[in-house]
Parts: C-alpha cells; sequence; structure tokens
C-alpha cells in the first residue's frame, strides 16, 4: 500500500469494504471515479473487521471469496484493489489498538442499539483506512446510513482531510437492497426477503399522498405477519439519527428485520415537500455567487432575495423618494411585484412590474441605501411574503440576511455564510471593477461593510443574526468550487442522494 500510494499523482478516491463484492459495491466503484471532473486514482479495499462484529455475529461465515472480488472490482474500473492483513490494519493486534468510541447519541437508535460496540468498531477501522489511504474522497452506501452519518460526523469532528460522499441504495430487480449477506437466503427466504421493500414503499407512498400519518406499529405487524423477525421500525431525523418529529419534512424509514437466520436493514425517505435550503449572512460573503452555482448543480430553484431588496431599493429611488422615510415609502408598494425569471447561463433576470431591472439594481447607489430600505417593517413583510409563496412547494435555496430565522424558518438546511471585512472588501472592489464602476480604496470598502453589517444586524425588523440551528462557514481562504462542495456536503447530511439526486444523475 505504502508503495503504490507514493506513485499516485492524482487524487485517490477511496472505496473500503468487507468483501462479498456485488453490484452495490460495483456501483460505489464506478461512483468514486464519476464525482469528479478530473482525474483520480480508485482504490478499493477488502477486509473482514474483526472489531465490528458482536459476539454470537457472524465473523466466521462473512462471505469470502478473493477471486469473484477481483473480478467485481475490475469489471467497475477500480485501479487498484487492497486487501490488507490484520496485522497491517492492527500491528499489535485488534484487542490492543487504540478505539474510537462513537458518541451515544449517534448510535442510541437503529442498529447502534441493538449491535452494542459495532459502530465503534468502524469508526476505529476506518479512521486507521483513512490514515493509511489518505484519500481526497471516500465514498460509501447510503443503504448503511446510520453508518454513513456517523462517518461523516467522525470526519468533520477530527477534522480529517477528505471529503465523504454518499452513493444512492442499489437494489435487485424485485426491490431488494443489494447485500453480501443475501447470499445466506434460501431460495424460498429470497423470495419472503423482497417484501420488505414493498412493504416499506407502500407505507411511504401513502404518508407522502397525505392518505394517512405514519404508523410504525402497522407496519411492525405487517412485517411479523410477512414472517419476518422484527428488530426495529424507527422513524429518525436523517443527521441526528434522534426520533423525528411527526411535522418534519424529511425523515429516514428504517428497518432491521431477519429472514431466517439473516439480518436484513434497509429504509426509505419520507418527503413531504421538496427541500428548502436558507442561506444568510453579512454583504459580500460571496453568497450570491456560491448560492447560483449550487442551486444549479443541486437542481434547486435559486431565490435570490437580495436582489428582491436591491430592486425594492431602486424602485424608491426612481420615486424620488427618501429611503430612510418608511411613510413615504410604504404607499409606494402598493401593487408592487417583484420577479425572479430561472437562472439562464448563471443569470438570474430581476423584473418589478414586468421591468428588467437586472443590471441597474447593482448600480452603487443602490448599494449605498439598500440596508436603510430593507429595514422597513414595510418592506420586509412585502418581500417576505412574496418569497413564502415562492416557496410553499420547496424546490429552493434562498439567500439573504434573514431566510432563516424569518422567511423559511423550517428549512432543512440552514448555512450562515460569512468572511472577514477585509476580505469581503476585496471582492467587492472586484465586482465593482468587473462591472465598470468606480472602485473606491479598500479601506472605505471595508468601512462601508462595516457600517452596513452594523445596520443589518441592528435593525428592529428581522435584523441579520445567526439562526441558532445553522451551520456557519467562513469562505476566507477558500474557492468558489470549495464553498460550494462544503454547502453539498451539508446538504447530504441532512437530505439523501436517493431522495434528491443531482440532476446529472
Amino acid at each position: 500500500m505504502h508503495h503504490w500510494r507514493a506513485q499516485q499523482a492524482k487524487p485517490v478516491h477511496f472505496v473500503p469494504t468487507m468483501g462479498g463484492l456485488h453490484q452495490g459495491h460495483g456501483r460505489l466503484m464506478a461512483h468514486a471515479r464519476a464525482v469528479s471532473i478530473d482525474p483520480c486514482a480508485v482504490l478499493a479495499s477488502v477486509y473482514v473487521n474483526p472489531l465490528q462484529f458482536g459476539a454470537g455475529e457472524d465473523f466466521e461465515q462473512y462471505p469470502r471469496d478473493l477471486n469473484a472480488d477481483c473480478l467485481v472490482a475490475a469489471q467497475a474500473g477500480v485501479d487498484a484493489l487492497w486487501c490488507p492483513t490484520d496485522a497491517q490494519i492492527y500491528p499489535e493486534g485488534p484487542e490492543q489498538v487504540f478505539r474510537l468510541q462513537v458518541p451515544q447519541r449517534l448510535q442510541q437508535h437503529l442498529c447502534g442499539a441493538s449491535r452494542p460496540g459495532h459502530f465503534d468498531g468502524v469508526a476505529t477501522v476506518v479512521t486507521r483506512l483513512l490514515s493509511l489511504v489518505r484519500p481526497s474522497v471516500l465514498v460509501l452506501g447510503e443503504k448503511d446510513w446510520q453508518q454513513l452519518t456517523i462517518l461523516r460526523h467522525l470526519v468533520k469532528a477530527l477534522g480529517l482531510p477528505v471529503r465523504v460522499m454518499g452513493c444512492p441504495t442499489v437494489r435487485e430487480l424485485d426491490g431488494l437492497a443489494s447485500s453480501s449477506r443475501n447470499r445466506y437466503l434460501t431460495p424460498d427466504q429470497r423470495h419472503q426477503a423482497a417484501v420488505l421493500p414493498r412493504l416499506l414503499q407502500q407505507e411511504a407512498a401513502a404518508v407522502q399522498s397525505g392518505s394517512r400519518d405514519l404508523n410504525t406499529a402497522a407496519l411492525t405487524n405487517a412485517l411479523t405477519s410477512a414472517g419476518f423477525e422484527v428488530d426495529y421500525v424507527e422513524v429518525v431525523d436523517p443527521s441526528t439519527l434522534q426520533p423525528a418529529a411527526a411535522d418534519q419534512t424529511c425523515r429516514l424509514l428504517a428497518v432491521a428485520a431477519r429472514c431466517g437466520s439473516t439480518r436484513l436493514i434497509d429504509h426509505t425517505v419520507l418527503m413531504t415537500r421538496s427541500p428548502i435550503v436558507a442561506i444568510d449572512g453579512p454583504a459580500g460573503a460571496g453568497k450570491s455567487t456560491v448560492t447560483r452555482a449550487f442551486a444549479e448543480r443541486m437542481g434547486l430553484l435559486y431565490l435570490d432575495t437580495g436582489a428582491m431588496y436591491r430592486a425594492v431599493t431602486w424602485w424608491v429611488l426612481e420615486q424620488g423618494l427618501d429611503p430612510a422615510d418608511a411613510a413615504a415609502v410604504a404607499p409606494s408598494l402598493q401593487g408592487l411585484e417583484v420577479e425572479l425569471d430561472p437562472l439562464r447561463d448563471g443569470v438570474q433576470a430581476v423584473r418589478v412590474n414586468g421591468n428588467d431591472v437586472t443590471d441597474v439594481i447593482r448600480d452603487p447607489r443602490v448599494t449605498a441605501k439598500v440596508s436603510v430600505v430593507a429595514a422597513h417593517a414595510c418592506v420586509r413583510a412585502l418581500l417576505t411574503a412574496q418569497q413564502q409563496r415562492m416557496g410553499e412547494r420547496g424546490g429552493l435555496v434562498a439567500e439573504g440576511r434573514d431566510i432563516g430565522t424569518a422567511v423559511f424558518p423550517h428549512a432543512e438546511l440552514k448555512v450562515f455564510l460569512t468572511a472577514t471585512p477585509a476580505e469581503r472588501a476585496r471582492r467587492r472592489a472586484v465586482d465593482l471593477e468587473r462591472r465598470g464602476f468606480e472602485v473606491p480604496a479598500l479601506a472605505e470598502l471595508e468601512s462601508q461593510i462595516v457600517e452596513r453589517d452594523h445596520l443589518d444586524s441592528t435593525r428592529e425588523v428581522a435584523p441579520l443574526v445567526q439562526a441558532h440551528d445553522a451551520t456557519e462557514v467562513i469562505t476566507d481562504g477558500m474557492a468558489i468550487e470549495a464553498v460550494i462542495d462544503a454547502l453539498e456536503d451539508l446538504f447530504r447530511l441532512k437530505v439523501p442522494a436517493e431522495a434528491w439526486p443531482r440532476p446529472s444523475a
């Protein structure tokens, strides 16, 4: 491994497995190459980790067929297949290794409740594998959602320099999730096992159509009647793995049950509307640029609320009104409609009462007054109502100052995107020069930004604050693509790819 790794000039994308490879693993390996347009080396590993098997589990019986595994890996186009020994992974033996302990909150439900120590063993071996392989990307299957979520939290908590990417569950023709343990099933059991995903999908369809509420007890009874020994039927938040609230718009319905002696796991995602992403932050943090690109990548409608406030500010100035006089501004808003067209070649047209104002709202005189106009309750009420109408069906990403706190407080993902005033001043200067406007000194721009931050954060109506459940992303020193990747990773922690795939997928 050390010799192979030293020869790799390209980034390494890594797919760890325990062998018994099947079409699901093959899809993971193909996905590992497809996640980047740049050349990469794809490495898969086969190692049956003793630390993740409990007493009485199937460590000795777990499928081991290296020749068959090599064939699957070759057909999937990997650059190398690594089959380490126990001595390579645990030089002093499994009993002497430093072990990681997964927080109880992440393993007290689903499989963790009935398999004590399992995820500690998974976390320990994956950390060891990552230290040896040093990949840029780690590719895992969404089928083992609890495992994927725990490892995402692990990578973030330890600050490991690797990006974790999930691949949707791969299924057999009859709907059964692909698994190495499926080969334990007899022909009759194999036929019976296909009932599990059908019952899951029936329950999901009923809930998402609104015909009835979720009934885990009824699903448990149906599985038992079909001959399964049910371990659990649970509904959890995809990112926290804690029980989901009944009104939560994205929930994970998960099942573990035995068919004969074979333990099967499966899940489905319950979405009552398409996802909403709320991105807040101060002026000049790069929200518009990255949100626009993120929306295109994820197939979400881009809702530029900042442009809407600029449009109203432009309207107020065009009417010759004092932007600071709320009493004068309010009557001018009667019947005012701000429209946003879908993105076209990365540009979103903005219209006020049907007139295109896309370019003029970026004029410095508009920029200088937008915080003043946006502070008026009448303006915020008008635009918040228009924005919420746009978001009733979901499927959008919105950026502004109060999206996560006022406009879409129930968004699936909330991000507070920011940067230092000095960095934002530098970006503002570049933008002004590109648009052909006069560029003030950086110190003056930075002073303006600090003043605008103060105005935005101290206004009485919907001040700029970070929502309590928002994730802060500081973009200093980050390339645009890196920020978009970070947003996608946060999104995937909340919304599985199988529920909301990329358009290109």
